[in-house]
């Protein structure tokens, strides 16, 4: 193959040898070269597009990895109507495109303006490979980490003998440690007892889903009752090794769990906190709050819509647009509504249920029926992979840390502020509130306002974990709550306790009962806690602890 051919010439001079990346691509030679290069991988056939691979690996030219990496991916398209090749990345329905030789920006372009210039099966595997090899010259440790990851799949003698000589000059720990894993695997398959049994006990101390695969080959019986490996001493070193890696593998999942656990628990505690609020403070069951937050999460979908290009700037402005709007909303149904309703539960429940109707009719009529998706900022894009067995997703990762700060947030506001002087001297004593001349309409229409603001700020946090849609709301009011009354109604220290208690216990028994039972065992529990504690875990003392 013609790729083969190039790769150890590639490995040994283009990583490790060429001068540096700019001076590179000026140089008359390489920029011919890489420019036929380029243009043999858009326009040939297939074996062409091979000979266009080797050769844009072979020209040294630092755009070299980022298009064959293109081409890897799927994003390397050509233009039509130029003829030239192109990145492409999609952009609501469009495609935002640079030129592939120099990244120059070309604006957005239509589908049908592109074509994607495709590869085989066993070119995607030789592309692995090179660029893996092409990365390995990298200053950045982090890309020359996985580029080492890529080659380990499939390590054949060229990409041996070319780590080999990496391996003397590398100089970050954690490339060190992969180049090892490389060669201790490799080690495994060696005809010398010694020498496999040194390395699984070596490989004991490495994270690594090829270790464990290797090692449960190893492990694996036949029919006739024998077993891939047929050494019995090094069949029980695999197994110790093995063990040894799984109880890690079971601490890490347990990290997983519980961190997938705060996620789901802030989810609830970012939709509860503003029940927690009208339902606490006014004794209010409000069954339109689920919707107050689809409006938080519809208002960063329009914010979105109108920000194509600053998807991060967009879900800034969304959150304090998604309050203002489910404030206002929550006004209008406080002043327009719920005040001719208190002390009148059952009607008020009736009354905000229809509302909730309404609200998601009115989305309906607006928007479709249909779900709509909100883009997620490439900075909460993918996730922390710590090892093989543990990723920390960003999204669940930074709403953990937005649910916190709108908690502090609404802290300081009800600690520091008037309004919140206001709201705890009413929730605890109303008709004395009233006496000492605290307008206690305004109040509670402020209250209201204020709990469902909040809950448009966390409609903006559920967008970027589910599409958004009429019925988004409606998936979270009973969990709403929920945490509430096992909290403490009106004590929103007990909601953040309670939020993340659930969350993590719904997590730690999906694995056994499945989401749905779990959630029936998690109701089940809060009926009999509230038998013995029926005003939660923090009670607060207020209008609606004392009714």
């Amino acid at each position: 193959m013609i790729i083969k051919t190039y790769s150890t010439i590639i490995g040994l001079t283009i990583a490790l040898m060429l001068p540096p990346g700019g001076a590179r691509a000026e140089q008359p030679g390489i920029r011919d070269a890489f420019a036929e290069a380029v243009a043999k991988i858009g326009r040939g056939s297939m074996a062409e597009r091979e000979q266009g691979i080797a050769a844009l690996a072979e020209s040294g030219h630092p755009r070299s990895p980022d298009i064959l990496q293109a081409l890897l991916d799927g994003r390397l398209y050509l233009e039509k109507a130029s003829g030239r090749p192109v990145i492409a990345e999609k952009n609501n329905g469009r495609y935002r495109i640079e030129e592939a030789s120099n990244g120059a920006d070309l604006g957005l372009a239509e589908a049908e303006a592109i074509g994607r210039i495709n590869v085989t099966s066993r070119l995607r595997g030789e592309l692995r490979k090179l660029i893996g090899r092409l990365r390995l010259g990298s200053e950045d440790a982090s890309a020359r980490l996985a580029a080492i990851g890529a080659m380990m799949k499939d390590a054949d003698q060229d990409a041996l003998d070319l780590l080999q000589k990496h391996r003397a000059a590398e100089t970050d720990e954690r490339v060190k440690q992969a180049i090892a894993l490389i060669f201790l695997v490799r080690d495994l398959d060696s005809d010398d007892k010694a020498a496999r049994l040194k390395a699984i006990q070596a490989l004991k101390d490495y994270d690594s889903q090829a270790v464990v695969n290797k090692l449960n080959a190893m492990l694996e019986a036949d029919g006739e009752g024998g077993y891939a490996e047929a050494d019995a001493d090094i069949r029980s070193e695999a197994k110790t090794t093995l063990r040894s890696i799984e109880a890690r593998i079971h601490f890490y999942r347990s990290i997983e769990t519980v961190f997938f656990g705060l996620s789901l628990g802030a989810v609830l505690v970012l939709a509860a906190i503003g029940l927690a609020i009208t339902f606490g403070v006014m004794g209010v069951i409000n069954m339109a709050h689920g919707e107050l937050m689809m409006l938080g999460a519809y208002t960063t979908y329009v914010i979105q819509q109108l920000l194509p290009d600053s998807l991060g700037l967009s879900i800034f402005l969304a959150i304090p647009a998604a309050f203002l709007i489910s404030a206002l909303a929550g006004l209008a149904i406080e002043r327009g509504l719920i005040r001719f309703l208190y002390g009148r539960p059952l009607e008020t429940l009736l009354a905000t249920f229809g509302v909730s109707l309404i609200l998601q009719q009115g989305v309906r009529s607006i928007f479709s029926p249909l779900n709509r998706s909100v883009a997620t900022p490439e900075w909460m894009s993918g996730s922390w992979q710590i090892n093989d067995f543990l990723s920390l997703t960003w999204n669940r990762f930074y709403i953990l840390i937005f649910c916190l700060l709108v908690f502090a947030a609404l802290l300081q506001i009800l600690k520091r502020t008037r309004l919140g002087l206001e709201v705890r001297a009413v929730a605890q004593n109303r008709r004395m509130a009233k006496a000492m001349g605290i307008p206690t309409g305004r109040v509670d229409a402020m209250t209201f306002a204020l709990g469902s603001g909040i809950a448009g700020v966390a409609g903006v946090a559920l967008s970027q974990i589910t599409n958004v849609g009429p019925n988004l709301g409606q998936a979270y009011i009973v969990d709403s709550f929920m945490v509430v009354v096992f909290g403490g109604v009106g004590n929103l220290f007990g909601t953040l306790v309670a939020g993340f208690s659930l969350g993590i216990a719904n997590k730690f028994l999906e694995p056994y009962a499945g989401a749905v039972l779990a959630k029936i065992l998690v109701l089940v529990f809060i009926i009999l806690f509230i038998q013995k504690r029926p005003r939660g875990l923090f009670p607060q003392k207020g209008r609606a602890a004392e009714a």
